[in-house]
């Protein structure tokens, strides 16, 4: 039903708890939603420092980064429920999601970009690199944004922990193409381009 149209005795009675409990332990609904918001989220710094050790390859740092972000996936409902909410708070938002982006997804975003302009050599990553980033992350945003989609298709893909698992590594493996894909581009010398149009040669006509 949304924040705003669900009451905290309809939560309370849904929670099998009496409806004070939730002024108790949140204040109000205000801070029972700002906690089931934000509690599935780990320390964002603490992940971050992990996927973007100096000293990790690409393939690890890749792998510490998707182990982290589909971690859900393997906490049965969890993943689904979170992004339910997600999408309810971007259709009617109350702040919480700009705090997100800038507290948790924005550094995420940055300690990526700081990865992967190190593995292709750049030393001040620009568009370029940024694009790649969101390229890695969405590999791994679909499994998450169309759940039910792959439920329906191939539910077999993310069924048990070990599909989940295979799965994760695949990405890296996918992700890495993308990368060395990347990475030859950039190596590739410009393509030459002439600042003028030929003209067409006029042919003389016997008469």
């Amino acid at each position: 039903q949304g924040f705003a149209k669900t009451s905290t005795r309809e939560i309370a009675l849904a929670a099998g708890t009496n409806v004070a409990a939730i002024s108790y332990y949140f204040n109000d609904k205000a801070g029972l939603y700002r906690a089931a918001f934000v509690k599935p989220a780990p320390n964002a710094q603490d992940e971050i420092a992990e996927f973007t050790a100096v000293g990790a390859s690409l393939r690890e740092s890749l792998r510490m980064f998707y182990a982290q972000l589909l971690a859900p996936l393997k906490q049965g409902d969890l993943a689904r429920l979170c992004m339910r909410l997600w999408f309810r708070e971007m259709l009617e938002p109350t702040g919480l999601w700009h705090e997100e982006i800038d507290n948790g997804i924005r550094p995420a975003h940055a300690g990526l970009v700081l990865v992967l302009g190190r593995h292709l050599g750049v030393k001040e990553p620009g568009d370029d690199v940024a694009r790649l980033a969101f390229s890695v992350v969405g590999l791994a945003l679909q499994l998450m944004v169309a759940r039910d989609v792959i439920d329906k298709i191939g539910p077999q893909l993310l069924a048990t922990e070990d599909a989940i698992d295979t799965w994760m590594a695949r990405l890296v493996d996918y992700a890495e193409a993308i990368v060395e894909a990347e990475k030859k581009r950039l190596a590739a010398p410009p393509t030459s381009k002439t600042s003028k149009t030929s003209k067409p040669v006029k042919r003389k006509t016997s008469p």
